[in-house]
């Protein structure tokens, strides 16, 4: 049984994500909103996501090597302070009225490359904090953290720039801070396995070698990495929430959170119930029921609607994401943990920003609800073809 007594490390470390994935999301409003304000542009909205992966791609490969040769719980700890730093920085700007879109998108750029760092160490670390046969269980927790995170993150961001434009800086820097503290008091069960490799093409290039000759990871993460990013949808919010339901920054907060409300709950069940057969169908249907619940999100005109298709959006992708990283969990030796969460942070963060991207410019050209449509029309074609590309994985029982 998972609990704080037989694994108080792993709870440290699942605070410690939970408050900095709270501080970004809050970011995440407040950058957007502040943003399109300013601009009143759906592709600039769109061009946060493709600032963010540019940077993060050329790191990712030299963050997955250090994370292994290097103490995880300081380059964690690192990680979130300088986090800290960089928000401090668009707080001061917000209040003396001096942020533009250069800082913004300048501070996003940085932020990105921070956080390539600490995403693929944080992610790196759950296995060292929980014994081997707590890994799905250990995982579902640890998604919960990240879902309970989104869910508070944006409501709360939103709420606090209401109240003044500055105030969800200045409280994600604050939590920035305290995860800072947190992780950097964390005790592990196991140490790391670390290895004096040499940086050479080959050392860095290892994770994605090594999941390249696993293809069920290869299939799981390539399936993330196009389904959603040719469908999301979600840099689009602040399109939605101003201009087609005319609901303010709290608003898009709760918009925002939606998802994360929905992959709680899945979170939850799926950790007191974990997956035990028909992984791979259970994950291809997730990814298809994404693209169904986006294509509603881009029909509806009601908030109470838009909310419910966003929250059945972030059910279903949950199961995916929990699948996903127990395999990922399950099939890597530590010594390789580090590369191979770098390139899985990549896929992720490809998917997501590049997806973005997809979205503002595709809203752009063709108008914000038919982007929506044919994206979520997209992700179901995905899933099918995946399907054919990889056998195996729709075949896949267990994990493990």
């Amino acid at each position: 049984m998972l609990s704080y007594a037989s694994a108080p490390g792993f709870f440290r470390l699942a605070f410690a994500r939970f408050l900095s994935g709270a501080a970004y999301q809050m970011l995440v409003v407040a950058l957007g909103w502040q943003l399109y304000t300013l601009t009143n542009s759906a592709f600039d909205l769109g061009l946060i996501g493709l600032v963010s992966f540019v940077p993060m791609m050329c790191v990712t490969p030299a963050a997955g090597f250090v994370v292994d040769t290097v103490d995880r719980r300081r380059i964690a700890a690192t990680t979130t302070a300088l986090s800290a730093l960089i928000v401090i920085g668009l707080a001061i700007g917000t209040a003396t009225h001096w942020t533009g879109r250069g800082h913004i998108l300048t501070s996003v750029g940085v932020l990105a490359m921070v956080r390539a760092f600490e995403f693929t160490t944080m992610g790196a670390l759950v296995a060292l904090t929980v014994p081997r046969d707590m890994l799905p269980r250990a995982t579902a927790v640890y998604s919960s953290a990240n879902q309970s995170a989104t869910i508070i993150g944006p409501a709360l961001g939103g709420l606090l720039y209401w109240l003044g434009p500055w105030l969800p800086y200045a409280i994600s820097a604050l939590f920035f801070a305290t995860s800072c503290l947190a992780v950097s008091q964390l005790v592990t069960l196991t140490e790391q396995i670390r290895r004096a490799e040499k940086v050479t093409l080959e050392t860095l290039s290892a994770g994605l070698r090594f999941i390249w000759r696993t293809p069920d990871l290869l299939g799981t993460m390539s399936l993330d990495l196009v389904a959603f990013g040719l469908g999301s949808a979600i840099a689009l919010l602040p399109v939605v929430a101003k201009d087609i339901l005319h609901v303010g920054p709290f608003g898009l907060g709760v918009l925002r959170a939606a998802p994360a409300i929905g992959a709680l709950g899945m979170a939850m069940w799926l950790a007191r119930f974990p997956v035990r057969d028909k992984a791979g169908l259970k994950m291809f249907g997730s990814v298809a029921g994404f693209g169904l619940t986006t294509i509603a999100f881009g029909l509806s005109e009601s908030l109470i609607l838009s909310f419910l298709a966003l929250a059945t959006f972030g059910a279903v992708d949950a199961v995916s994401v929990v699948i996903r990283q127990s395999l990922l969990q399950m099939r890597t030796p530590d010594d390789m943990r580090g590369r191979v969460g770098a390139v899985n942070s990549m896929f992720v963060s490809a998917s997501n920003q590049l997806g973005d991207f997809r979205a503002g410019t595709a809203a752009a050209l063709l108008g914000t609800a038919p982007a929506i449509i044919i994206g979520g029309v997209t992700a179901i074609v995905v899933t099918l073809a995946w399907m054919r590309l990889f056998p195996t994985l729709a075949r896949l029982e267990r994990p493990e």
